[in-house]
């Protein structure tokens, strides 16, 4: 009877009754017996039926068959459910990271960088019914994954991020922001949100970041700005190692606080400080929750009824019960 459901198990309270029905087929093959007294039984040389040992059977396939159709009539079926998830109102968001040579600082570890792809991939994996876009800047900018539903292209787009010679050093933020803008202007999606990060000062570009503000909201796009650093001194890439690598010396963090909040405000969005990769991670669970998406579940339900068959093997249990009664046990009714 696994993973079998009942449409109507109040039938079988109709079990209540097989006592009754037992305790009455006990008292009535009493009364039928017929009783001889006889002062005496020898010379009689008792012998016993096997027919009559085994009428009791007539009462059990009857019993049986009474049981199969109470069953039956509990409606046994089993349920298939297949269920299809829809996204009604959809979010499209556009993450616009910072690749500056001061992503490389070690106050997040690994680094800034490293810290902030895993927690971005974290991120995507948990926005499966989104559209999402991938846009890094330092003083220029470009779009590296356009707006798609594909989180593999996004995620391999995340992993592939590095440090490295084919964006000028700098940090042009307002040129990240603008080409994140334009990424979404042509969405159609009820919710448009950047999630725009940095770790230093406006210092590359020709556009301003406060403009860049003003054109997301014109466009009706939500920026959450995040400003990556801890507080005071880290250990910062100041020149190249001959081996290639980076030299680190402890250098002031300085991160324009008040323009990444006027662009969080002029948005409608939010500014937040991550000084750790707990603090960082707590700030994407936050804007995740923040940007909830609508999501409608359809689900279709397939019932397999069981009655039938029971049914079926009640009748014959019924029709062999008769057969008997009209031929074997004929003599003993």
């Amino acid at each position: 009877m696994e993973n079998i459901t009942f449409l109507h198990p109040e039938f079988f309270w109709l079990f209540v009754l097989f006592p009754g029905l037992i305790a009455l087929y006990i008292f009535t093959q009493k009364k039928q017996s017929a009783t001889l007294t006889m002062s005496s039984l020898d010379g009689f040389s008792p012998k016993s039926s096997f027919l009559a040992k085994i009428k009791i059977l007539l009462f059990v396939l009857r019993l049986s068959a009474l049981s199969l159709i109470i069953i039956g009539l509990a409606r046994p079926q089993t349920v298939d459910v297949t269920s299809r998830t829809t996204s009604t109102q959809g979010v499209d968001i556009v993450i616009a990271i910072d690749v500056s040579g001061s992503m490389l600082a070690k106050d997040l570890k690994p680094n800034r960088l490293e810290a902030l792809k895993r927690v971005a991939s974290d991120f995507v994996g948990e926005r499966p019914t989104d559209r999402i876009g991938l846009v890094i800047y330092a003083a220029e900018s470009y779009t590296k994954t356009p707006v798609t539903s594909d989180k593999g292209i996004i995620l391999n787009a995340i992993r592939d991020i590095r440090y490295d010679s084919v964006l000028q050093d700098g940090t042009a933020i307002g040129m990240g922001l603008a080409t994140a803008v334009n990424r979404l202007k042509e969405s159609k999606a009820k919710s448009k949100v950047i999630i725009l990060m940095t770790d230093g000062e406006n210092n590359s570009g020709f556009l301003e970041p406060r403009t860049a503000a003003e054109i997301a909201k014109e466009y009706g796009v939500k920026v959450y700005t995040i400003g990556i650093g801890t507080n005071g001194m880290a250990e910062m890439p100041y020149a190249y190692a001959p081996n290639g690598g980076f030299l680190y010396r402890m250098m002031e963090v300085k991160i324009d606080e008040a323009l990444m909040r006027d662009i969080a405000n002029t948005t409608g969005g939010k500014y937040y400080r991550a000084t750790s990769n707990t603090k960082l991670n707590e700030i994407y669970d936050e804007i995740n929750k923040l940007e909830k998406t609508d999501v409608e579940e359809l689900k279709y339900f397939n019932y397999d009824e069981k009655y039938r068959s029971l049914i079926l093997l009640a009748g014959v249990l019924l029709l062999l019960e008769f057969i008997l009664r009209k031929t074997l046990f004929k003599s003993f009714i």
